[in-house]
């Protein structure tokens, strides 16, 4: 595998989530820095040695509503 994508958002209730396109991956964490150690934590756990991918891409989806 060359690649994976997660989609990181914002949570409701602080910190983030991220998610993999593709796979069964799903991890969060308070800031930006402990996503991406917790989101190659989980890739590590989530891939037989040499299977994972060579490069971790994250997508930022930020939401924002405002009355019209």
């Amino acid at each position: 595998m060359e690649e994976l994508i997660f989609l990181v958002n914002e949570a409701t209730e602080g910190g983030y989530i991220a998610r993999a396109l593709g796979e069964s991956i799903f991890t969060e964490a308070d800031d930006l820095d402990g996503l991406r150690e917790m989101i190659r934590d989980a890739v590590r756990c989530h891939f037989d040695e040499g299977q994972g991918p060579r490069v971790i891409r994250l997508h930022y989806v930020r939401e924002e509503v405002f009355v019209a």
